[in-house]
């Protein structure tokens, strides 16, 4: 009888070794540099089950062992404490680290950049084609109403939630932008502010230039002259929803609408771009200037000039930088 105690003594000494050397064997797989050999993505999609991640994750060569990573993850308890999302895997991360950047949650951030003085048309567009967001854009999106900005988001993340957002924080600068206006300024709402910014926004792509171009516009409405701006005529032809594809002609800046500023006096309607915080701020705090007038250089900035003759004299040298350009 004690030869038959000690047989199964010694096959459950045998067995416990051999379950104690298969958890250890286990373990340093787990704890061990994984077989990934270059950095790549990796999507945890919700709801998806240990076994099945662990599975996945073998397929694609990412961990050692997947029974090995399934018996890691319950030895630490962290089953449930996967987090769904897309996410960047490093080269040789072992079945540990891999744990630990899923409980993490610290997904890819994708972005997208919105440039200063792009309608809303643009902006759309943008939004529908990013890689990566969900659903359509079924909201109107009015002109003006977008902040330019680089806009991070997440795999999945919906296009008119990132919409509602550029939204918000546009009408949260343009509150905080408010706050600077001089009392007497001859802006008069938040409205009228982001009309004019979107204006010099469309007039020079020189962040320097602004305060100068915004403190030619205001002078402008001060003495009640048209603010003859071209990029609004554009506007006013398209009506925001194509480029005019050439140059505008004397009949462009006959024409009439609700937008040409050859034609109507104050502002247009409406904004003819998104405009940026410099331009915002730039009508809010102009250059104190005496000149009415600019026209480009030819250099990419502009001259400008207090009186008429002094404006025809800058045409003419544009005039003629023009015709050199284009011996």
């Amino acid at each position: 009888m004690k030869r038959v105690y000690f047989f199964i003594f010694a096959l459950f000494i045998v067995a416990a070794l051999s379950v104690a050397s298969l958890a250890g064997y286990g373990w340093h797989l787990f704890k061990s540099p994984g077989p990934l050999a270059t950095e790549t993505t990796f999507l945890l999609k919700k709801g998806t089950g240990l076994r099945s991640l662990s599975k996945e994750l073998l397929e694609k060569n990412i961990v050692n062992n997947d029974l090995a990573f399934v018996f890691g993850v319950k030895l630490e308890k962290m089953g449930r404490n996967l987090r769904a999302g897309e996410y960047l895997v490093p080269a040789g991360l072992s079945g540990y680290g891999l744990m630990n950047l899923f409980v993490s949650g610290k997904v890819i951030e994708r972005r997208i950049t919105i440039p200063e003085g792009l309608e809303s048309r643009e902006i759309r567009e943008l939004v529908l084609q990013a890689d990566g967001l969900t659903g359509d854009i079924t909201v109107a999106m009015p002109e003006g109403a977008y902040l330019p900005e680089t806009y991070h988001y997440q795999l999945g993340d919906s296009r008119e939630e990132l919409v509602a957002r550029m939204a918000e924080d546009m009408r949260i600068l343009t509150m905080e932008v408010w706050t600077l206006r001089d009392p007497d300024s001859e802006i008069k709402t938040v409205e009228e502010l982001i009309i004019l910014a979107s204006i010099v926004e469309k007039e020079t792509a020189l962040a320097s230039e602004r305060p100068h171009v915004a403190g030619v516009f205001l002078n402008r409405l001060r003495k009640g002259m048209k603010l003859q701006s071209d990029p609004t005529v554009v506007y006013g032809i398209t009506e925001g929803k194509h480029e005019l594809g050439r140059p505008l002609s004397k009949k462009d800046l006959a024409s009439k609408n609700a937008y040409s500023t050859y034609h109507i006096s104050g502002l247009p309607k409406g904004p003819i771009a998104n405009p940026g915080e410099e331009s915002l701020r730039a009508v809010l705090q102009p250059l104190q200037t005496k000149d009415l007038y600019f026209v480009a250089d030819g250099t990419g900035g502009h001259a400008f000039s207090e009186t008429l003759d002094g404006h025809n004299a800058n045409v003419r040298k544009w005039r003629k930088l023009n015709r050199k350009k284009k011996k």
